[in-house]
């Protein structure tokens, strides 16, 4: 069902104002009546209500990935897809209104078969596509570069954009290749995704052959992130990898991991040890914790929500609770919890979270609060 509409037809159901010629997405407003929501899902009134009081930001949200692949158009409402909200159709712009995320990453994936060349030219063709998506709904979202611009959206009720890069050669062409990022455009950049590149080694087993860590060209790409002010974002990185980058980062500069679990909750090659995120939260970071089911310890065909509170919570006794956040990956080719399939069910986090005795302070840490005082330290 298309839900891309006139503005000037559903102003007064989102409370949005007229901005004619400007097309507008329709979606459940649950602000107009949070207790039928706090219904829906099964859970507490309280949790509701802290969930609306709370700046929401995701991390890693992969959904452009199944727009270049399938022509999959975000600005319409999807069902879960054929597989049920398994691998992809977690998220759309319609649902992202409706489930009240302040703010998320958005991704650009680096196809790493193409040559290098054309990786650079791909991505920014990729890039203009995915501003221009953005642009078409400019009066329900915003591309943000900064706390103060993501601010200046929320008073404006939009959804704010952030926009990142995984697999950081899409720019490894030349030295000159990251100047694409002198803008500010792009707030973050994974070093390196599930294949090891000419930057460094990945984690995945995919990498054959022994964890070399960064190359002399990653640790070059690292400085010149640095220089631009991009966050370094070290998950998919190899744990040599992890460390080579932290020797050669700026050290009055925040380092994230944007999506993972950690191997104190469930031991894989995929997430951090505790030693890793002791280092983020020295270096003033953030590490989001990821939804796919496997990686948290859960069965692949989708584990529970609880889980993803299990790895948080594992972050807050290592590193504290100013170094928690949320990065599902969403539409990442996840399985995320049966209980929580989509971004429509992300109040269930708070549930859980309360009925963990968690704060309320706390709460909005990990929900928003944690990832907005790291950009603010890096861009403002």
């Amino acid at each position: 069902m298309r839900t891309l509409r006139d503005n000037r037809s559903v102003a007064n159901r989102t409370g949005l104002s007229d901005h004619p010629r400007v097309p507008v997405l329709e979606y459940v407003d649950h602000r107009n009546d949070p207790g039928a929501w706090a219904d829906s899902l099964g859970i507490s009134r309280e949790a509701i209500d802290l969930y609306l009081a709370s700046d929401v930001l995701d991390l890693h949200v992969d959904s452009f990935i199944w727009t270049r692949v399938f022509g999959y158009d975000l600005r319409e409402r999807h069902g879960t897809g054929l597989f049920g909200a398994r691998f992809y159709s977690q998220v759309d712009f319609p649902r992202i209104l409706e489930a009240q995320l302040t703010g998320a990453t958005w991704i650009i994936t680096t196809n790493p078969i193409r040559a290098s060349a054309e990786r650079q030219v791909t991505f920014k063709k990729n890039l203009e596509e995915l501003r221009s998506i953005f642009e078409s709904v400019s009066s329900q979202f915003a591309l943000v570069k900064s706390v103060a611009e993501y601010r200046a959206a929320r008073a404006a009720k939009k959804h704010a954009v952030f926009l990142g890069i995984q697999g950081g050669n899409a720019l490894d062409h030349d030295a000159d290749a990251t100047s694409a990022l002198a803008d500010g455009t792009i707030l973050r950049v994974t070093l390196v995704h599930l294949s090891t590149s000419s930057l460094g080694a990945t984690s995945s087993p995919l990498r054959l052959g022994k964890d070399a860590g960064l190359t002399a060209k990653g640790k070059a790409f690292v400085e010149r992130l640095n220089q631009h002010r991009v966050f370094v974002d070290l998950a998919h990185v190899s744990k040599q990898g992890f460390w080579d980058a932290l020797d050669v980062a700026d050290r009055r500069q925040p380092v994230i991991v944007t999506h993972t679990g950690v191997s104190g909750v469930h031991e894989h090659w995929r997430n951090l040890d505790d030693d890793q995120l002791k280092a983020i939260a020295k270096r003033g970071g953030t590490v989001g914790i990821m939804y796919q089911s496997s990686f948290l310890g859960e069965s692949y065909l989708g584990g529970t929500a609880a889980k993803i509170v299990d790895h948080l919570e594992h972050v807050i006794k290592v590193a504290g609770e100013d170094c928690a956040s949320l990065g599902s990956d969403w539409d990442g080719a996840i399985l995320p919890p049966r209980d929580m399939p989509t971004c429509l069910e992300l109040p269930k986090l708070v549930q859980i979270m309360l009925d963990r005795k968690f704060s309320e302070q706390r709460i909005k840490k990990v929900l928003g609060k944690n990832f907005l005082r790291v950009v603010e330290t890096l861009r403002g």
